[in-house]
């Protein structure tokens, strides 16, 4: 799915949410794009003009990012107003529902503190940025997949420079499908997020 078309999905969503109270998480495939979030220093996007694929802006959280196929998208649409109004909460039960999903595959993901996302020793495995509107959470989180990470050589991941990025397969020496990380994913998403409903979007 290419991003303009996911992000007026959340947004469709957050609207709902907002109005309604209906959570969900969307789960996506992305065409190759790079985004990078609110903060004013664009600098991890390095030369802009030299990039192989498209940039959008965002009212997410963080710094660069790539997206692209072989990685598992998932946005949540959480009314924060019934779940605290702590975002900060929120951050670490995304990062403790894909170190769950990353146990289901014998990969040790861990939390660092003051870097947001899921490493695998001093290997990031997994990013997260969200934007909050009137108590309701958009964008979230992007697990590596594919053992193709051609599309961060490009940018400075997350700002942190000489990060090294890892994946699904290659911690697991094995091309691994998406499907098969969806399905590990499903029922962890429903015990972390519940009551949420999970929708599932094509890439």
């Amino acid at each position: 799915m290419d991003y303009e078309t996911g992000l007026r999905i959340q947004e469709e969503r957050l609207h709902g949410c907002v109005n309604d109270g209906k959570e969900c998480v969307l789960l996506l495939e992305h065409e190759p794009v790079y985004t990078i979030g609110r903060l004013p220093d664009k600098s991890s996007l390095r030369v802009v003009g030299a990039l192989p694929y498209p940039v959008f802006e965002t009212n997410r959280g963080g710094q660069a990012t790539y997206h692209g196929p072989g990685q598992l998208v998932g946005y949540p649409i959480i009314d924060l107003r019934t779940r605290g109004r702590d975002v900060h909460s929120y951050l670490r039960r995304l990062e403790s529902l894909l170190i769950d999903l990353l146990r289901a595959f014998q990969i040790p993901g861990t939390q660092i503190e003051g870097k947001t996302g899921v490493w695998v020793e001093d290997r990031k495995i997994a990013s997260i940025g969200v934007g909050v509107r009137k108590w309701v959470t958009m964008h979230g989180f992007a697990l590596n997949v594919s053992s193709d990470l051609h599309g961060f050589l490009n940018i400075v991941p997350c700002g942190l420079s000489g990060v090294r990025m890892t994946s699904v397969s290659i911690e697991s020496k094995r091309e691994v499908p998406l499907e098969e990380v969806l399905e590990m994913l499903t029922p962890i998403l429903r015990h972390a997020l519940e009551p949420a409903s999970l929708v599932r979007r094509g890439g």
